[in-house]
């Protein structure tokens, strides 16, 4: 069984439980973090290769198993998009608390329907 998919697992299902199951809006950035970082493991997963060498051709020779550098790439494109879109939320949650005075988006949700 391969563990490491199962940790995977795991920590996108924390995070998704993080996202659904708290009020709080700050809480539901880091879930939401938590899932990111679950993909950015199933991705470095996928380019694993077990006694694998840097994809680096030497004039003249091939390298011997070589391991997938997609997967490397797309992670710092990845985590460029992650660290911009919570930025991003921590601002609006940020905007959201001063105009309403909480971080709970029940309690946001029914004070915006008061405000109408």
């Amino acid at each position: 069984m391969h563990f490491d998919y199962v940790a995977a697992m795991l920590l996108y299902v924390t995070g998704l439980g993080i996202m659904l199951f708290h009020s709080n809006l700050i809480k539901k950035i880091f879930g939401m973090n938590i899932m990111e970082t679950a993909v950015f493991l199933l991705f470095i997963l996928s380019g694993y290769v077990r006694g694998g060498k840097p994809p680096i051709a030497l004039p003249g020779q091939l390298p011997a198993a070589p391991v997938n550098p997609l997967p490397q790439a797309l992670i710092l494109t990845g985590l460029v998009v992650s660290v911009s879109v919570t930025a991003y939320a921590l601002a609006l949650v940020r905007a959201l608390y001063q105009a309403y005075g909480t971080l709970s988006a029940p309690e946001i949700a029914r004070r915006k329907g008061e405000f109408s």
